[in-house]
């Protein structure tokens, strides 16, 4: 089973020579044929018809209705981190129809700085360990310190709360109050749970006086990633979004055929997106969308988007292209991108609004070198007049 895997991903090709011939579906033409020349026909039309065909085909519908939810505050420490931050935990659950679910929340706050203040909220895919509230484990994958530092809350939740990532567990989380999901061949999955659980993040921080709601970045790694852009897609109350190293149904473009494919994913990993997804197991050129659609559907909100060099299954190639061929959406409201025409070269960092990018030197992870970029990125984002 072991060599049959691994032979599976050998089988993943690296080669841009060998990148086949496509031709991207078009976001700004409407499913009716109708050019999208303003940001009004976007947002009432053409943005409406995307997120319904990424919701039928990839991620799976999004619930919005519950009966009721909850906050608890668990721990409350106001001289975390010697001093420097408040250390907040709390329980957040939501009730539908006898069942309910618990999001465990740990949020860092600096002493130092005016509040409310602006906060990155981390979709968790690794070791809890990674955002350990004592901080007796300091992770560069989420350096809460360095957030602090820089005048930023920072947030975390683990996507077990929601849906173990396992092809067989993921069910047992929040979609037993949604069981319908389970049903249809549209149902949202582990994926899509993790989104969910974002939003319900972004229903507390709405009440919470510490954290400015309007400035709100969700953070993503691979999985957590992908699940970063759904997120945003599907709240526009997150103000940015990062997502860091999400390759194929995250942020990098199906239609290359580079790196892992469609077919891989759905094969390894059956849990994370709806059944419909699964008739394009080697189809890319048949999706009725592509990823830089999901881009376009987070503007004219922030994106910052990641690879790494080691990390050719995620295709950094087809990440940059995906944030190219979304500029046309921003332009809608008047955005011009900074992004250049070739992807930029290693450690180089492109960090201006809108559209931010860059290809570091390493492995598949998130590290201080990451989150650096996020910060400044997020800065910038907050002081220009397009975000937050």
């Amino acid at each position: 089973m072991l060599l049959a895997c691994f032979l599976n991903v050998q089988a993943q090709q690296y080669d841009e020579s060998k990148v086949p011939a496509y031709t991207l579906p078009d976001p700004l033409t409407a499913a009716d044929g109708r050019p999208v020349k303003n940001a009004r026909t976007w947002e009432k039309i053409r943005r409406p018809e995307i997120l319904r065909l990424f919701e039928d085909n990839i991620y799976g519908q999004m619930p919005r209705t519950f009966d009721s939810i909850r906050f608890a505050v668990l721990r409350e420490d106001p001289r975390a981190m010697e001093g420097k931050a408040l250390l907040k935990e709390t329980k957040i659950t939501v009730y539908r129809s006898g069942q309910s679910v618990s999001i465990q929340l740990v949020l860092f706050v600096p002493n130092n700085a005016p509040r409310p203040v602006p906060a990155f909220l981390l979709i968790n895919n690794r070791d809890k360990k990674n955002t350990d509230p004592d901080r007796k484990t300091k992770s560069p994958f989420w350096p809460a310190e360095m957030a602090i530092d820089s005048g930023f809350a920072i947030a975390a939740f683990h996507v077990s709360d929601l849906a173990p990532d396992d092809k067989t567990n993921y069910v047992n989380g929040m979609l037993r109050l949604y069981p319908e999901q389970l049903q249809t061949d549209n149902g949202m999955k582990a994926i899509g749970a993790w989104a969910w659980g974002a939003a319900r993040v972004m229903d507390y921080f709405i009440t919470e006086p510490l954290i400015d709601a309007k400035k709100v970045a969700v953070v993503g790694h691979s999985r957590g990633g992908k699940a970063a852009l759904w997120a945003a897609a599907e709240d526009q109350r997150f103000a940015l979004c990062i997502t860091n190293c999400s390759g194929n149904s995250g942020a990098a473009l199906a239609r290359r055929q580079f790196g892992e494919r469609i077919s891989r994913i759905n094969t390894t990993f059956p849990h994370w997106f709806n059944n419909n997804y699964k008739k394009y197991n080697d189809r890319e050129n048949a999706l009725p969308v592509d990823q830089h659609m999901l881009i376009a559907l987070i503007a004219p909100r922030p994106l910052y988007a990641t690879n790494a060099t080691k990390d050719l299954w995620a295709d950094p190639k087809g990440t940059f292209l995906s944030l190219k061929h979304a500029e046309q959406v921003y332009r809608l409201y008047g955005l011009r991108s900074s992004l250049p025409d070739e992807p930029p070269a290693m450690n180089v960092a492109v960090e201006v609004p809108p559209l931010g990018y860059h290809n570091r030197e390493g492995k598949h992870d998130m590290t201080l070198f990451d989150w650096a970029h996020f910060i400044r990125f997020a800065r910038k984002s907050m002081n220009s007049r397009m975000a937050m």
